[in-house]
């Protein structure tokens, strides 16, 4: 039986989600950020943990912007 990434307890099929090449119980595939239950395929990863699309994914690790926007107002990190 595969094993939660979040839990750690066993993930039986009638209530797995697979992402991130891994099985997760629905509830526990949630943002890292603000704890938004995540649907398979409908978010980011990043160093293996989900995030919502936006606002989280791209907040935290999107261009950082500054001034009123222009290509020269972004700074990549």
């Amino acid at each position: 039986m595969p094993k939660c990434p979040r839990c750690q307890k066993e993930v039986y099929f009638a209530e797995k989600v697979t992402s991130l090449g891994k099985d997760w119980h629905r509830p526990c595939l949630k943002c890292e950020k603000c704890k938004k239950t995540l649907n398979a395929g409908g978010h980011a990863e990043h160093d293996g943990k989900p995030y919502c699309n936006y606002p989280c994914y791209a907040a935290l690790f999107g261009p950082k912007g500054f001034g009123r926007g222009g290509a020269e107002s972004y700074t990549f990190n």
